[in-house]
């Protein structure tokens, strides 16, 4: 498919029309739906909706485990005229009574057990509350739905709450336009067909997670939503559906390629998509070797900006580090500290700018002015940019690659030192599969060098060798002065690291 005839934006419920009426959409524990299927109970929730939600742009919230409501919702709210709230199952009461509280939620859909947990006052007092499995029945018994939607594009259509490094979670606003062209982008790019299969792994409050559904939808193909205990129920999951398509974040795939996967889970797959942190050269040569047939796609983005970037699966083997370039409807610069464009291998910020910039944060003017300004006078696309905070590096091909993030520079005995540096040196000794650095305070450097890491599977020695492994790559003031060895890392509800977590618990 290309691009370019379908670069005007439309409604984001259009993403369900363009599967064949008999072909598989949607593939529940009940069983499977075709899209024409898909389609008649999209316009009979979206017609429950507006019954239940009839203000335009009423915020309704979703808090329910992977299944029909949590992946027609998306596209639903926005046919009905609502705005979609997802809030991530795996939160606990307070954060989503922030949510709840924060987005103005006037309707909130959830599962009986996720309910019971909730406390007096958690809910707004005009937020109406529906049991998930009520709400659906009631919604399905509804003799006709709502048809496509006329909506502009530009209208609001979705708020996703993002944790950030400190704070509470702040919503990000996302447009039609916005999600409708990133599912475009991405079925382009990807190469997404009518055939193909999405094992949808990830949290559908997670962007990257929701654009599984939208991008498959996008492209014809059908989506099998899993929740997982276990990282073999992946592998288990990829075998009984005939998996084309995984995405992951890099401590799954770290956990996936520790697997003997079977012939028949490993063999169907044709791509492979990693976000959320970059894959490290390791681990490169992991996948590719466990998965020689399947496509590697590593992509770079944030919830603000959507995705940004991807490296074509060619130049993986040549340029494994490289964060490549940028995806369709986006347009990456990168701007020094002068305010004018990086030269070739001149560290800058990476500024997103172009149709994917999401409107801003929910009722945060403060918080919006920081991050979203002004697009550089150099952009062809104008108007507001998402300023990422993120430094990378522009090589003479084109290429971008991370150098680490501004806010979160370790400052130690007058050195700025980037955490990545350091855990990329640890993880390519083959001694630790994880591995994340911060600075805590010390009266006499400013910040010490901490060093948290969970030790590989068929390491030995680890504890002896990788102190020694380091003071042969790394200069004398970036070296740990405390490794911290664990045998599991946390992680945060969308799957990656739990950075913030670690850096509170060793005293950050």
């Amino acid at each position: 498919m290309s691009v370019a005839p379908h670069f005007a934006p439309r409604p984001l419920d259009h993403c369900a029309e363009f599967g064949a009426d008999g072909d598989p959409a949607l593939v529940l524990r009940s069983g499977t739906l075709s899209f024409r299927e898909l389609r008649e109970r999209l316009g009979r929730l979206s017609a429950w909706l507006r019954h239940r939600a009839p203000a335009p742009g009423a915020r309704v919230a979703s808090w329910a485990a992977k299944g029909e409501l949590t992946c027609l919702l998306p596209l639903a709210a926005a046919r009905a005229g609502s705005v979609h709230v997802p809030v991530n199952p795996l939160l606990k009461r307070a954060q989503v009574a922030h949510i709840l509280a924060d987005s103005g939620a006037s309707l909130l859909i959830a599962t009986g057990s996720r309910l019971d947990t909730l406390a007096q006052g958690d809910v707004p007092h005009d937020c109406a509350v529906w049991e998930e499995a009520a709400a659906i029945g009631e919604a399905m018994s509804a003799p006709e739905g709502l048809g496509p939607s006329m909506a502009d594009p530009d209208e609001l259509a979705a708020i996703l709450y993002t944790s950030g490094s400190t704070g509470r979670p702040k919503g990000v606003m996302l447009s039609h336009a916005n999600m409708w062209l990133g599912a475009v982008s991405v079925a382009d790019y990807l190469g997404l067909e009518r055939e193909d299969v999405t094992l949808a792994v990830l949290p559908l409050s997670f962007d990257y997670g929701q654009n599984q559904l939208l991008s498959t939808w996008r492209a014809g193909g059908c989506v099998v939503p899993l929740d997982y205990l276990f990282p073999r129920d992946v592998a288990k999951a990829c075998a009984r559906h005939g998996v084309t398509t995984l995405a992951a974040v890099p401590p799954l795939w770290v956990q996936l390629t520790e697997l003997d996967w079977p012939p028949e889970a490993a063999a169907p797959l044709r791509r492979l998509t990693n976000s959320g942190g970059a894959l490290t050269e390791d681990l490169v040569r992991r996948l590719r070797g466990q998965f020689p047939q399947a496509r590697l796609f590593p992509m770079y983005g944030l919830t603000e900006a959507f995705r940004s970037t991807y490296l074509d699966p060619s130049l993986v083997d040549s340029h494994p580090t490289s964060m490549g370039k940028a995806i369709p409807f986006a347009e990456i610069l990168v701007i020094n500290d002068a305010g004018d464009l990086a030269a070739d291998g001149e560290e800058g910020e990476l500024v997103h700018c172009g149709p994917l910039v999401a409107q801003g944060y929910w009722r945060d003017a403060e918080r919006t002015a920081e991050r979203f300004r002004p697009a550089p006078p150099m952009s062809l696309y104008g108007g507001m940019a998402v300023w990422s905070g993120d430094r990378v590096r522009r090589d003479a091909g084109g290429l971008l690659y991370f150098a680490g993030r501004r806010d979160a520079m370790i400052k130690s005995a007058g050195n700025r030192i980037s955490p990545q540096e350091i855990e990329d040196a640890a993880l390519a000794t083959g001694l630790v599969a994880e591995a994340v650095a911060f600075g805590v305070a010390d009266a006499r450097l400013g910040q010490a060098v901490h060093l948290v890491v969970r030790a590989h599977a068929a390491a030995s020695d680890a504890a002896v060798l990788l102190p020694k492994a380091l003071m042969q790559e790394l200069p004398n003031f970036m070296q740990p002065q405390v490794i911290h060895w664990r045998d599991a890392m946390p992680l945060n509800p969308n799957g990656k690291l739990d950075r913030t977590a670690l850096a509170q618990e060793y005293g950050a």
